[in-house]
């Protein structure tokens, strides 16, 4: 299956609202939203994807656990990047203190701000263009740390805030820099 961008504009433009509701109505959907307005449904992804989804959103919350600096969010979560695009990173986190900013009204529906790390992890229906786009639409979004696992070439994109894209060839492992100090992903496990 392939992704399926729907060009609305400038036919039909959704406010935030709309678009909020249009997620909620369709549950069984992953649909983004870019800038322009275009809707992004993207399909299901399969076992091995989903399974180390699993896995690294879970070392990600270990950490967060033991740490308590912020949140962690799985694919469900759509954020309000300040360009206007809606977006739902595979695993994200969010330091408390801007969290805690936010209303209660913007943590129930998109939080309106770009998570401090991203990651994003390459399936077969995904588009390597499409997802470097997005990775540096995060960059440009003001995250600081942001991941794309690629399995299929077995190599990682590191995307820090005003720095060149740094890719590594299976790493061992990862570092959560500053921005998750103490975090260290361990990939091993990641190629096999």
């Amino acid at each position: 299956m392939n992704t399926t961008i729907l060009k609305l504009e400038p036919a039909i433009a959704l406010s935030e609202s709309q678009f909020f509701t249009l997620c909620q109505q369709n549950p069984d959907l992953k649909i983004e939203r870019s800038g322009q307005g275009e809707l992004i449904i993207m399909p299901p992804t399969g076992g091995e994807t989903g399974r180390k989804n699993a896995t690294l959103i879970a070392r990600l919350v270990m950490w967060n656990e033991t740490y308590n600096l912020g949140v962690v969010f799985d694919s469900s979560t759509c954020f309000r990047l300040p360009n206007g695009s809606d977006r739902s990173p595979d695993v994200s986190w969010l330091k408390k203190e801007r969290w805690d900013s936010l209303t209660p009204e913007q943590q129930r529906k998109f939080p309106p701000l770009c998570p401090d790390f991203v990651l994003e992890l390459l399936s077969p229906s995904d588009n390597l263009s499409f997802t470097q786009a997005k990775m540096q639409e995060y960059q440009a979004s003001g995250v600081q740390l942001a991941w794309l696992l690629n399995p299929q070439d077995q190599q990682v994109e590191i995307y820090r805030l005003g720095c060149p894209v740094e890719i590594l060839f299976r790493p061992r492992e990862l570092s959560g820099e500053n921005v998750l100090p103490n975090f260290v992903l361990n990939l091993a496990w990641f190629w096999l």
